[in-house]
C-alpha cells in the first residue's frame, strides 16, 4: 500500500535466533515479489528453467525459508484475494509502468546494455495465477501453513497477529501499521548478504512495534491512518502532492479527528496555499475520498477466527516439485540433511 513513514520511525535490528520457536504470519505476495525482483541473472532476466518457466519464486520459497525453519521459525504464508474496487487504479498504472518497462528492456537489449537491461527487467515482474498455485504447492509439502485471505493478504495477516495466532507479520511495507499489527519484522525474506560497494555485509531483520511507533510519532490509530492518507496509499497514490510524512505528521498531530484534519486542508485559510499549488485538489477539494479509504484501512475484509494448521513436511514431493524445474537434487538434499541433523540435535539434547 506504500505507507512512506520509514524515515521518521525506529527500528530494532534483531537476530534470526530471537525468532526460534515464533510463529510469523508473512505477507506472501510481497514476499515472492521480492524473490522475483532480487533472484536474477545479471542482464535481469529471472531463473529459469529450460523451457523457459520461471524459477526465482521457488528458489526463493524453498532456499530462503529452509534458512528459516532451520532456525526454529515456524511460518504462515498469507495470500491476497480480491483486492478492493478502490485498487483499481493502483492496478492499472502498475500494469502501465510494466508496458513501459517492457519497451526499454528491449530497447536496452538491442543496444546489449547489460546495465539497463536488468534496471529495467526487475521493474517489469508480474504474479500470475501459475506462479501463486506453485507457490502455495511448494509451501504446503514443505510443512508452511498458507492461509487465504478474501481481501488483502497484510490485513489479514496482521489480524492474525492480532488475534494471538502469530507472533508478528513478516513484510517489507509499513502498511501493516495501519491495519494494527502489533509487531512488523522487515529483511526477515531477504538474502542474508547484501553486496555494498565496500563488499558484503550481513543483512539482520528489523523489528517494528506498533505501540512504539505511535509513541515515537506522538499520534494514535487514527492519526497514524490519515498520516498515510496523506502520504499516499495504494487507494490514492501520490497522496496529497506537497505533503511528505515529516509535514504530513505534522499536520496530523494539529488535529484532534480525522474530520477536522480533512475539513481544514479543503477549507482552513491555512491550506490555502497547498490548495493552489498542489494538483492534489480540484476546486479546493482532494481528489479522493478520504473516508471511504479510511473505512477500508480501519475495517478491512478479514476472515475471523481463522483456524491454522501446519503441514507435515513431505520431503519426496519437494524433490518431485523442485526437480521437475531442473533444481539440483544434490543441493535440495543437502538441505533437508541439515533439517535432520538438526533434529537429531535436539533429540540428543532433549535425552540428556
Amino acid at each position: 500500500m506504500g505507507l512512506q513513514i520509514g524515515e521518521i520511525i525506529s527500528k530494532n535490528e534483531i537476530e534470526f535466533k530471537d525468532l526460534k520457536n515464533k510463529t510469523i504470519a508473512v505477507d506472501a505476495f510481497n514476499a515472492i515479489y521480492q524473490f522475483l525482483t532480487t533472484i536474477r541473472q545479471p542482464d535481469g532476466t529471472p531463473l529459469k528453467d529450460s523451457e523457459g518457466n520461471v524459477t526465482s519464486h521457488l528458489s526463493g520459497l524453498f532456499y530462503r525459508n529452509m534458512k528459516l525453519i532451520l532456525e526454529g521459525v515456524k511460518l504462515i504464508y498469507v495470500f491476497d484475494g480480491e483486492a478492493p474496487e478502490l485498487k483499481r487504479a493502483t492496478r492499472e498504472s502498475r500494469r502501465v509502468a510494466r508496458d513501459e518497462s517492457r519497451a526499454k528492456y528491449e530497447e536496452a537489449r538491442d543496444k546489449e546494455d547489460i546495465e539497463g537491461m536488468g534496471k529495467y527487467a526487475r521493474a517489469e515482474v508480474y504474479l500470475d495465477e501459475k506462479k501463486i498455485k506453485e507457490s502455495k504447492e511448494l509451501l504446503e509439502v514443505m510443512g508452511i501453513a498458507v492461509v487465504q485471505a478474501p481481501g488483502e493478504g497484510e490485513a489479514q495477516a496482521s489480524h492474525l497477529v492480532c488475534e494471538g495466532k502469530a507472533y508478528a507479520v513478516a513484510s517489507q511495507d509499513y502498511d501493516c501499521l495501519m491495519f494494527k499489527a502489533p509487531k512488523l519484522i522487515q529483511n526477515l525474506s531477504l538474502a542474508r548478504k547484501r553486496k555494498t560497494i565496500t563488499g558484503y555485509r550481513e543483512v539482520f531483520p528489523q523489528m517494528i512495534e506498533l505501540d512504539g511507533v505511535l509513541k515515537e510519532l506522538e499520534v494514535n490509530q487514527e492519526q497514524l491512518i490519515c498520516l498515510g492518507i496523506l502520504c499516499g496509499t495504494d487507494y490514492n497514490q501520490g497522496g496529497v502532492k506537497g505533503l511528505g510524512p515529516k509535514k504530513g505528521l505534522k499536520i496530523v498531530r494539529e488535529f484532534g479527528s480525522k474530520e477536522e484534519l480533512f475539513e481544514a486542508l479543503e477549507n482552513n485559510e491555512k491550506f490555502e496555499k497547498l490548495r493552489e499549488s498542489s494538483d492534489s485538489f480540484d476546486d479546493g477539494k482532494l481528489w479522493f475520498d478520504w473516508k471511504e479509504i479510511y473505512d477500508e484501512i480501519a475495517e478491512p475484509n478479514v476472515r475471523k477466527g481463522v483456524e491454522i494448521e501446519f503441514p507435515e513436511m513431505d520431503r519426496d514431493k519437494i524433490k518431485e516439485i523442485l526437480t521437475q524445474y531442473e533444481f539440483s537434487e544434490d543441493r535440495i538434499e543437502n538441505q533437508l540433511k541439515k533439517l535432520d541433523e538438526l533434529k537429531k540435535a535436539k533429540a540428543q539434547t532433549t535425552l540428556f
